[in-house]
């Protein structure tokens, strides 16, 4: 018979603490910690069916193949690239953005596309199987393309039924929007907590690595920019993709933060239209395309993001301050990278920023890091 204890784990970094606490000691986020009541099984049913295949054997290295396998073929040449070349089999991919950025409308768009070649099932929690096709036709509207007879689409967030699906339909890519709405019936916290989050990640990595399938996941992030969930969840993925941008902006950037099979740091750029995410292979064009020739507070900075050089339009501006202390807005720039150039500007150079707004805006909506950008900004 099994045992029932409660315990409360903070949502944000996975603590586990057996009383409530106001703040977690561990991450300091207040209001996180959550109620779960837990099921102790005995040990021989718990580990039971763990694994990737069920059985294993250790053999010498030696023994083991080692040839490359070839990668699968993805029509859009940006997502290829952030990818490393393209889609690894057996990959497990993790897609988190801010709400709004077009991460379902990127993934639908990646699953037509490879549903010309590949089968491929799309399961969402978020949007009904209606509002699925309702968007799939306005994709196929820019382009007048006809539906791919290889994709099908499911609304589940039982994941022992998606598993079935899996199993029914066969297919060589699948889609989850998103990790956070899946659950596991035989837990009993609600989806989208950190033990629910971090058990769906392991099945879907166990059934990527057992049958060969490629797993996309869609996830969310937090109001600070990480990932909604545990920690481990990036553990646990081969790749790890940040769709960002200004919302306001047409320009997106996928970045990658880590990838096994690939370089990381990699960037592709997208332009958010009426018929989709579209691929814009010649960054600086598009980002100085409306730059006005020798206009003052504007300088051009070169910035690496991956393997690729990019040209972005920085502009800055000052004016008198009204208040008792000048401001530093910085759109684009990392806040203290700014109070640091304007700290050298005064000390070494003699300007007088103190009585001075300082205004700084990177030009399409993309988020510098680059550190030969400082010369720019002070320009």
């Amino acid at each position: 018979m099994s045992k029932t204890h409660t315990r409360y784990v903070c949502q944000q970094c996975g603590r586990v603490s057996a009383s409530y606490m106001g703040k977690c000691p561990q991450c300091g986020t207040f209001n996180s910690m959550v109620e779960e009541v837990v099921h102790e099984e005995p040990v021989s049913k718990r580990t039971a069916a763990r694994g990737l295949t069920g059985r294993s054997q250790p053999r010498p290295i030696g023994e083991v193949s080692g040839d490359a396998e070839e990668r699968i073929h993805l029509p859009i040449g940006e997502f290829a690239r952030v990818l490393g070349g393209g889609i690894v089999p057996g990959s497990i991919i993790l897609v988190s953005g801010d709400p709004g950025i077009g991460k379902s409308t990127l993934m639908l768009q990646m699953a037509m596309e490879m549903g010309k070649t590949q089968r491929v099932l799309y399961v969402s929690g978020e949007e009904s199987e209606r509002q699925i096709k309702m968007r799939a036709a306005r994709l196929t509207a820019a382009g007048r393309e006809s539906m791919p007879e290889a994709l099908f689409l499911v609304t589940e967030t039982n994941l022992e039924v998606i598993l079935n699906h899996v199993r029914e339909v066969k297919p060589d890519l699948l889609v989850v929007d998103s990790i956070q709405t899946t659950y596991l019936s035989e837990l009993d916290s609600s989806a989208g907590s950190v033990s629910q989050v971090r058990e769906c990640a392991s099945q879907l990595r166990e059934l990527a690595k057992s049958s060969g399938l490629t797993v996309f996941m869609v996830g969310h992030v937090t109001k600070e920019g990480a990932i909604a969930g545990p920690r481990v969840l990036e553990h646990i993925v081969d790749t790890v993709l940040y769709l960002e941008g200004d919302r306001f902006q047409a320009y997106r950037l996928l970045r990658s933060v880590k990838n096994r099979f690939g370089a990381t740091s990699e960037v592709g750029v997208f332009e958010m239209r009426e018929g989709g995410m579209i691929e814009v292979t010649n960054p600086s064009e598009a980002f100085l395309a409306e730059r006005m020739i020798n206009a003052a507070g504007s300088a051009i900075a070169v910035t690496m993001e991956g393997t690729r050089p990019i040209l972005v339009e920085i502009q800055g501006l000052t004016s008198p301050t009204q208040f008792g202390n000048a401001r530093r807005t910085p759109n684009g720039v990392d806040f203290n990278r700014l109070l640091l150039i304007t700290a050298v500007l005064t000390r070494r150079v003699g300007l007088k920023l103190a009585e001075q707004d300082i205004f700084v805006n990177v030009v399409g909506g993309i988020q510098i890091e680059e550190p030969a950008a400082d010369l720019a900004v002070a320009a």
